[in-house]
């Protein structure tokens, strides 16, 4: 008698029972993702609890479900805020400034490690660009505190020595996003070129040398081959980059903050901080966070959907 086909098993099988069938089959895989399961769950969904106070006027003393309700009063106090526009427009020129060229240069770099013919120079480069990386941002933000001092700073000692005149750089609001992107570029494009490396070492050995056998260049063999292969994962990657357009991180900008480069520098993440902590307006820095949280989600859907229609790949 000739057995059905899976397909036909598994349309009349419910969805429950398949799922049961699943368990109880690779019951060992799914126990190793309980853990995992349960780090998302306490530090991702259960402090969802406390967003509402976002639109209380919370109080310790009476707690999250004491307080009394205020609606949206905190996000139209922050959108009034006489600096809105501007932490709005510091917070995009940042973001902005670094896809536009943080996003490219590992790429660039996984194409050009990926053409070098020369493996100790390949590992040479890989680990010195790979090494900042590891550097914390308290001692990153040193580092360039002492390297741009007017007085003693590297750069400055280098100015003069050329009849140049030294110049104050990390007080002048004009020149804090060159030195936050820059500085960024420096100590993490070697770590996100991993990613297109591994990309890059699935790339077909028959395709490259068929392509090399028609008379391609080296040249033409990236613009042909390497890139298209990778581009997925770019846009994978881009995605989730737009995502969070507007999660500028505090921790270094706050470092290389002063009250001559204000101006630039304050950005939604630092001044959710100097608000909810420093001056324990809690309902009303939550209700800035959940801000900025709604505006990345609805940039993360629109370029995800924005990237399915351009291209066959998307999240979702």
């Amino acid at each position: 008698m000739k057995k059905p086909e899976t397909g036909a098993v598994l349309h009349r099988e419910s969805t429950g029972a398949y799922l049961c069938r699943r368990l109880r089959e690779d019951w060992q895989l799914y126990t190793l993702l309980i853990p995992a399961i349960i780090a998302v769950i306490l530090f991702h969904y259960v402090p969802m609890y406390g967003v509402q106070i976002a639109f209380k006027n919370f109080k310790v003393s009476k707690g999250i479900w004491g307080s009394p309700w205020v609606g949206l009063k905190y996000f139209e106090r922050f959108v009034n805020l006489y600096n809105f526009w501007d932490i709005i427009r510091n917070t995009l020129s940042i973001s902005v400034y670094s896809l536009v060229v943080g996003f490219p240069i590992p790429i660039m770099l996984a194409l050009v490690l990926n053409e070098s013919r020369s493996l100790r120079y390949k590992k040479v480069v890989q680990t010195v660009s790979y090494a900042p990386h590891c550097i914390s941002t308290v001692v990153m933000c040193g580092m360039l505190i002492l390297f741009l001092n007017k007085s003693t700073g590297l750069l400055n000692n280098i100015s003069a020595a050329l009849g140049m005149e030294r110049c104050d750089l990390l007080n002048q609001p004009k020149y804090f996003s060159t030195i936050y992107v820059l500085s960024d570029v420096w100590q993490h494009a070697g770590w996100s070129s991993i990613l297109y490396i591994s990309a890059l070492s699935s790339v077909s050995t028959e395709v490259i040398e068929a392509a090399y056998i028609d008379g391609a260049s080296r040249f033409r063999k990236v613009i042909s081959i390497d890139l298209p292969s990778i581009m997925p994962t770019v846009i994978i990657m881009l995605i989730l980059r737009c995502g969070q357009l507007l999660s500028v991180g505090y921790e270094k900008v706050l470092l290389l903050q002063t009250d001559l480069n204000l101006d630039a520098s304050e950005v939604i993440s630092t001044f959710t901080y100097r608000v909810g902590l420093v001056d324990a307006q809690y309902s009303f820095s939550t209700a800035i966070g959940l801000f900025n949280s709604v505006i990345n989600f609805m940039m993360l859907v629109f370029v995800n959907w924005f990237a399915g229609k351009v291209s066959e790949t998307s999240l979702w």
